[in-house]
């Protein structure tokens, strides 16, 4: 229970801190922190919560990670529903928490996207289901490659948080345009279940695409780091 409390509460800080800049800070008047920031504000996230939580957990925050390590060969199938039940309650309880301060602010909209993730018309550049498609796809894939990299007994140890919280600032930096950023569907779900309507008939993609890519990446980075090879 310790290890899913983790999970709960790291999931929760990632879509608390992530989708909370992006809402409430990226156009703030005069002194919005823009792409530049949300993008640093979801890195930072799992930047201190795997220095927090990774003994515990590991700190997945993310279902596409638990199954990507799970493809990996670096986590066991049994763990694989609690760990995203604990990520995707964390998710949307910080969605909760994050409407119920935006709501606060005179003129709110829901309509507005509240940070959710999307292709075509509520894709940020307008971007089709197959650029978004691609995209959540090749950047999850990355994304465990570098988890898997940073964390494997040859690399330099205690870095892995600083490599894999600047991968996400990087994927963010990339992708924003494109469909919002997911590479996370328990970061998607957290804010789509609020905003319902597109958010919720667009949210199979940012379940299905990160998944993918996730246990992409693992399968990609056991092939290339086996001794054997």
């Amino acid at each position: 229970m310790k290890k899913y409390g983790a999970e709960f509460f790291g999931t929760f800080w990632l879509v608390l801190g992530g989708c909370g800049s992006a809402v409430l800070a990226a156009a703030f008047p005069n002194v919005g922190i823009g792409l530049l920031g949300v993008s640093l504000a979801f890195g930072l996230t799992v930047l201190t919560m795997a220095f927090t939580i990774g003994h515990i957990s590991g700190c997945h925050l993310n279902p596409a990670v638990s199954f990507g390590l799970w493809a990996g060969g670096r986590f066991p199938a049994k763990e694989l529903l609690p760990y995203i039940a604990a990520q995707v309650l964390g998710g949307v309880v910080a969605g909760g928490v994050l409407y119920l301060i935006a709501s606060g602010k005179a003129g709110f909209e829901l309509s507005a996207g509240f940070a959710s993730n999307g292709y075509g018309a509520h894709s940020p550049g307008g971007y089709s289901l197959f650029a978004a498609l691609i995209t959540e796809v090749v950047m999850t894939m990355m994304f465990l490659i570098v988890i898997m990299g940073s964390t494997d007994k040859r690399a330099p140890q205690g870095f892995a948080p600083i490599s894999i919280g600047l991968c996400l600032t990087l994927i963010h930096l990339i992708s924003i345009p494109v469909t919002n950023t997911s590479v996370n569907p328990a970061r998607s779900t957290g804010v789509a279940l609020f905003v319902g309507d597109w958010a919720l008939a667009q949210l199979w993609l940012f379940w299905v695409a990160p998944v993918i890519g996730g246990m992409l990446g693992a399968v990609i980075y056991r092939f290339i780091s086996s001794e054997e090879n």
